[in-house]
């Protein structure tokens, strides 16, 4: 869930919006950490599948695997070229996988050059992210930057785009939601499993028929970020009125939240069954992307003398 209300939804909801939008699978990021072929094959269908069945249209969204569109790899080594190496080693993301005793090598070193070239290659404007991912962003800025002072104006330098209301999605033990707390909502759990989850949820022991303050409810917290305006005051009502246990609200929290999460649970595993589709869905989106990536490589050499 916190995927989804972090990155997916905000994602979608651009493209929705008409803005031109390229997403893909972070492939090459994922070997950084992953060193299981299989696994890795796996989750790029996985992924590819969530986004679809959430409601990317490869119609109106260019979706494509990272690996499929080279000429990222190429433009990241040539900003490695303008990196200080002192803005790798104050990364926010290699200084926490570091301590979370993730395996030092040089590719989670350069990630946020990686992720540079993923924004610049295709003339970014802005770029969809959580709050975690700012200081990445800034990188990116910062090496566009340096490459147009260097070389002339040639790549477009893009901005943080972040949705206030996803800034933080809250877990089931009421930190921020991830998976190295082991406080996660799967968004395609079957339907039983999703209120086992659900009604996990941590809470404070003030008696059913007392009034309650909503906002310090975890269940609330995560119930607003999925509810229209109008059921959110209705369920913060009932809480302020009294009469109404946390049970009662962790299963208005399951209704919403199943809900939401039928149809697209239903088209998940459809699209799981069937590899090949998702696979195809993803090379006519490098197709697409391919060019953009070649005309903005092409700048870049020119720039450069290359």
């Amino acid at each position: 869930m916190g995927n989804y209300l972090g990155a997916i939804k905000p994602a979608i909801d651009l493209q929705n919006e008409g803005f031109e939008c390229f997403y893909f699978i972070a492939s090459y990021h994922a070997m950084t950490t992953v060193k299981d072929r299989d696994v890795l094959r796996r989750s790029q269908l996985e992924v590819a599948a969530t986004f679809l069945a959430l409601g990317l249209d490869p119609n109106k969204t260019v979706f494509y695997r990272q690996q499929d569109v080279p000429e990222v790899t190429e433009l990241a080594f040539i900003l490695n070229c303008l990196t200080p190496v002192g803005v790798l080693n104050r990364a926010h993301a290699y200084k926490t996988a570091m301590e979370n005793g993730f395996e030092a090598n040089a590719g989670l070193f350069t990630y946020p050059v990686l992720m540079a070239a993923d924004i610049l290659a295709f003339d970014a404007d802005v770029v969809p992210v959580g709050i975690d991912q700012i200081q990445h962003i800034e990188i990116c800025k910062d090496l566009a930057q340096r490459f147009n002072y260097h070389f002339g104006d040639t790549l477009i330098t893009p901005e943080a785009l972040i949705r206030p209301e996803t800034e933080k999605i809250i877990g089931l033990d009421g930190r921020k939601m991830g998976k190295s707390y082991n406080n996660t909502i799967e968004i395609f759990l079957p339907k039983k499993q999703l209120k086992k989850k659900i009604m996990s949820i941590v809470t404070d022991s003030t008696p059913m028929a007392d009034p309650k303050v909503p906002e310090h409810c975890n269940v609330y917290q995560l119930y607003k970020t999925i509810a229209e305006p109008k059921e959110r005051e209705t369920l913060a009502e009932k809480y302020r009125a009294g009469s109404f246990g946390y049970g009662h609200a962790k299963l208005e929290l399951f209704e919403k939240l199943n809900e939401l999460l039928e149809g697209p649970r239903e088209k998940y595993y459809e699209l799981i069954q069937n590899p090949d589709l998702v696979l195809s869905i993803l090379e006519e989106g490098a197709a697409k992307a391919r060019p953009i990536a070649q005309e903005t490589l092409r700048r870049v050499r020119e720039s450069t003398g290359l």
